[in-house]
């Protein structure tokens, strides 16, 4: 039976994905100039200026940019970069990672794209914070705006994928299996200390996530870059064997050596287009549920978050990993997941390495699983937004049931047999639907970030001429 639903992912993750993300990322490209390629260091230059990080100071109340943009980066930076990249070099062969690049270079616009839709079509809350996401420009864009007659379908379809993460995640299994496999602990015993976690940190709602992810993410990031630059130090003579072997597996199929059986390069090509969404997101629509809550005076202002969150994601974090499971030769060991990850390191760094991974995958796996909370919230106040009591009750089970789902993926998985690839392949079903109802979306909406693209340039970067009429939301459009 699992067969038959790996083939369907398989296919899923196959041609249409692929030709979704490249058509989308190209398009989108095209329609811009090439604005992530050009303006790169703008990007980068816009996530470390003060005014832009600040949104104005906090209020107490909505998030500022840089909380936004540290939930979203914690809720991308997580088990997938460590586990997930790890698993798509063990079962694709290195060339995995020259695709996860082509990828993530392509999902730079289109991350800064739903960001900055999710942005313009937010709504204001009676309490002055804004909710936002695809399920909102679905509505107001295409229903709205569009008058598409079938938004309600494609809102109702997200949505519902969206929540189906909440039973199907890979965080707690993932955590569990680093920190029982390094000290040699039952797995139940930090799936439950995981549990924990993640209550103390959601109880307090949005802006409690948002304040600590603010913290934690610049920190646990370096914390777990550092260690990868040492590994790859200490095996510097291999780096270039392990790029050589990267752009050849790309374009080449790769024999089979030690416990690895060989990939063609469409493998190669899928897995690193698989684990790209399922890292940094982009196009599966998530992170735009969370930037939309910031203060900021620009939809685009965002939106040049959302793509630094891409390369920090993708480009750094995963790379390292990536590139220390090749370097250090255990990458066609048989091996898969957390496991293939923490052997490297250990081999590089001894047994602090693998504690440090470990330590690392917990932070990076708490960040995720409370950013996500975040997601859940969004779409049911949107749904329920009118039905207060309803809403009082629903948000009590997804704070009561948001930790626990996951510990029972990890005990389903310890005691049925499962493997990492496996859960993977469940994962990545959840993610596709939802992606395909988004970007469709965005193909429709691409006009209107187009257009606040040209005026942000005009009013920022000094190129063009700014349009006074231009309104910079969508609500105060509707209300002018």
């Amino acid at each position: 039976m699992f067969a038959i639903f790996e083939n369907i992912t398989n296919w899923l993750w196959g041609l249409p994905l692929l030709i979704t993300i490249i058509v989308t990322g190209v398009f989108l490209t095209l329609k811009t100039g090439f604005f992530q390629f050009r303006h790169f260091g703008y990007i980068v230059k816009s996530m470390f200026n003060k005014d832009n990080r600040d949104g104005g100071g906090d209020d107490g109340k909505s998030l500022t940019p840089f909380q936004a943009i540290s939930i979203a980066i914690g809720g991308t930076v997580g088990v997938s970069n460590m586990s997930g990249v790890a698993t798509a070099i063990a079962t694709g062969g290195p060339g995995a990672l020259f695709w996860l690049w082509v990828a993530s270079l392509l999902a730079m616009i289109i991350k800064m794209c739903e960001v900055t839709l999710g942005v313009y079509y937010r709504q204001k809350q009676e309490d002055g914070t804004y909710l936002g996401g695809p399920t909102f420009y679905m509505q107001k864009g295409l229903g709205e705006e569009k008058k598409f007659p079938f938004w309600g379908i494609l809102a109702v379809g997200f949505g519902a994928m969206i929540f189906s993460t909440w039973f199907i995640t890979a965080q707690n299994y993932t955590v569990s299996e680093a920190i029982g496999s390094t000290f040699n602990i039952p797995y139940i015993v930090p799936s439950i200390a995981y549990v924990v976690a993640i209550y103390i940190v959601i109880i307090g709602g949005v802006k409690k996530v948002g304040k600590i992810a603010s913290y934690m993410v610049p920190v646990m990031c370096s914390f777990y870059v550092i260690g990868c630059i040492l590994i790859l130090i200490k095996n510097a003579g291999a780096i270039p064997g392990a790029f050589g072997m990267i752009f050849k597996g790309a374009f080449t199929e790769q024999a089979a050596v030690g416990g690895f059986m060989g990939a063609a390069v469409s493998k190669a090509m899928r897995l690193g287009f698989a684990r790209s969404v399922y890292s940094n997101e982009a196009g599966w629509g998530t992170s735009p549920m969370v930037h939309a809550s910031a203060k900021t005076e620009h939809p685009v202002k965002q939106g040049l978050m959302g793509a630094f969150e891409v390369f920090m994601d993708t480009m750094v974090v995963c790379s390292m990993t990536g590139l220390v499971v090749i370097v250090t030769g255990y990458w066609n060991s048989g091996l898969q997941g957390a496991t293939l990850t923490l052997t490297a390191f250990e081999s590089g760094m001894g047994f602090f390495g693998r504690a440090l991974v470990s330590v690392s995958i917990f932070l990076f796996g708490l960040t995720t699983s409370t950013g996500w909370f975040t997601y859940y919230s969004v779409i049911l106040k949107h749904w329920l937004g009118n039905k207060k009591d309803i809403l009082k009750v629903a948000e009590k089970v997804f704070i009561f049931g948001t930790p626990l789902w996951g510990m029972l993926v990890t005990i389903l998985n310890v005691y049925s047999n499962g493997t990492p690839a496996q859960l993977w392949t469940i994962c990545d079903f959840t993610t596709i639907v939802p992606t395909f109802f988004n970007v469709v979306t965005l193909f429709a909406l691409s006009g209107t970030f187009v257009k606040l693209l040209k005026d942000y340039k005009a009013r920022y970067m000094g190129i063009g001429e700014v349009d006074k009429d231009m309104v910079l939301f969508y609500e105060d459009k509707k209300n002018k």
